[in-house]
């Protein structure tokens, strides 16, 4: 009931004017930038984050989360219409979504995954309506050991799981550690990686890495391989934007399975949404060959309605923990971890006691989000489909010069934009040669966590190492951890041996 009570609360904070215009303007800019390939959410909240510092920190967070969710319905609408997906969490769309396209069918796919991403971000919103405070409480138990084990799980996990290649992962991770400890020692005032640059002393900035990495190192990607990229068509959608009955009976097993596979990995640290998307997929189809007419590889509505719910519902979810743990599972949310550390907010227990308005503004925000995206999506996708016209080379120079304006409008510093540019280039050697970057980017935001709190439990032990293993709850960690790493090692083992 207190949930309740305090959500009620949230919505009279939500509905004022100027919220309700970043609710729309957030879930319009994610959708947009989502259908633009190549693109999607973790971009364009790398690029509003150096400009809504001006904002109050309510109306930048509902405008962040709107894009978040948004970015996601925009991804799907790509992959359904041109087999592109703007992030790897609509992969597992393309497969019968497009399929469905080619059929001529594409309303009734982007039907369907509006329908879908609505369930699914609806169900996961309730869910943390009730399961954040309980996370917060739970996080109250947790001092320097717990968080350490904590921030090693999501390391580990994070760079084992969400990379093809261990290596790549681990390579990806150790880059962003590196980043995040290059200054001056705030305990021991020792130089670290700043090579005697006094530019550096003052360590990296968060929002230059995510910027550089995220968005230019996109744009060097994409000019890169220009000439090679055929445009490919546009499928036109005509008809009806809506589902039939019998199509809507089919579908509604599918969401709510996929629903229940997403919900819990927004807690578990594996990278955001691709895991359980390309789950709920294979689940469908393994389900499709008991029946006498198989439909998957023909365009199947289910195998376009699991991953869609699957994806939101991780992505709600996702939201709980890192207001709730201040764990980020995925870059989207670790940029905006960095957002609330440039407001001087920490996520966490403490969050909600310190900022209930902004707190509950934001969860109940996430409804308001869902039934904006449903209105906008269910009968406009096609027309989102009409940004491709924008000839890329305009659209990609237009994008570098935004983030180089974005990055001098917060620092006024031409060796930030040197940095820009350095990193930019990193970013695209990254993706050159399939070094993934989430890693990259929660290793950049836990690093001085994990650091900090394995110096708190090492100066209450007196430096003995016993200290992270005298918690129960960092102990369960480190099992959990390990049997997740026996288990996707045993997995890769035998996909090998096939």
């Amino acid at each position: 009931m207190d949930a309740l009570m305090h959500l009620m609360d949230g919505f009279g904070h939500a509905f004022t004017p100027m919220n309700l215009l970043w609710v729309l303007v957030g879930c319009l800019l994610g959708t947009a930038v989502g259908v633009l390939p190549g693109l999607g959410s973790s971009m364009a909240v790398a690029l509003l984050l150096p400009l809504t510092f001006a904002l109050d920190p309510t109306g930048a967070f509902i405008m962040f989360a709107g894009v978040y969710f948004g970015g996601l319905f925009g991804d799907s609408t790509m992959a359904i219409l041109m087999n592109t997906p703007g992030q790897s969490s609509a992969i597992a769309s393309t497969f019968e979504g497009h399929k469905m396209a080619l059929s001529g069918r594409a309303p009734q796919a982007l039907a369907t995954s509006a329908i879908g991403a609505f369930i699914g971000g609806f169900i996961s919103c309730v869910v943390v309506v009730f399961l954040a405070p309980v996370l917060a409480d739970l996080s109250a138990s947790f001092g320097p050991a717990e968080y350490f084990a904590l921030a090693l799980f999501a390391f580990a996990a994070t760079s084992s799981v969400v990379a093809d290649s261990v290596l790549k992962g681990l390579v990806a991770l150790v880059l962003g550690i590196g980043i995040s400890v290059i200054g001056i020692d705030s305990v021991s005032g020792t130089e670290r990686f700043t090579f005697s640059v006094q530019n550096l002393f003052d360590g990296i900035s968060l929002v230059t890495v995510t910027v550089a990495v995220l968005a230019l190192g996109e744009v060097f990607f994409i000019a890169s391989r220009i000439r090679r990229d055929p445009n490919r068509a546009e499928i036109r959608a005509s008809g009806r934007p809506f589902l039939s009955k019998s199509e809507f009976r089919e579908a509604t097993p599918a969401w709510l399975r996929g629903t229940a596979i997403g919900l819990p990995f927004g807690v578990i640290p594996v990278g955001g949404a691709d895991v359980p998307t390309f789950m709920a997929y294979g689940l469908e189809r393994k389900l499709d060959t008991r029946r006498k007419d198989p439909q998957f590889g023909k365009g199947a509505i289910r195998g376009l309605a699991a991953p869609e719910a699957a994806g939101n519902a991780t992505t709600g979810t996702a939201m709980g923990a890192l207001l709730a743990l201040g764990l980020p599972i995925s870059s989207t949310a670790a940029i905006m971890l960095a957002a609330f550390r440039q407001y001087g907010l920490q996520p966490g227990p403490l969050l909600f006691d310190r900022a209930p308005d902004l707190v509950w503004g934001l969860l109940a925000s996430f409804f308001i989000a869902m039934i904006v995206l449903l209105v906008i999506n269910l009968p406009f996708a096609p027309l989102w489909a009409k940004l491709l016209l924008i000839p890329r080379p305009y659209l990609y120079a237009g994008i570098a010069v935004f983030c180089g304006l974005g990055i001098y409008a917060t620092s006024a510093s031409v060796f930030d934009l040197c940095m820009l540019l350095g990193i930019g280039i990193l970013g695209f050697i990254l993706r050159r040669y399939g070094v993934p970057l989430a890693p990259l980017m929660i290793g950049m935001v836990l690093g001085p966590l994990a650091e900090t709190n394995m110096r708190d439990a090492l100066l209450s032990s007196d430096g003995s190492l016993a200290v992270f293993f005298q918690s129960p709850i960092a102990v369960v960690l480190y099992v959990i951890l390990l049997a997740a790493l026996v288990y996707t090692g045993v997995g890769r083992w035998r996909a090998r041996k096939r």
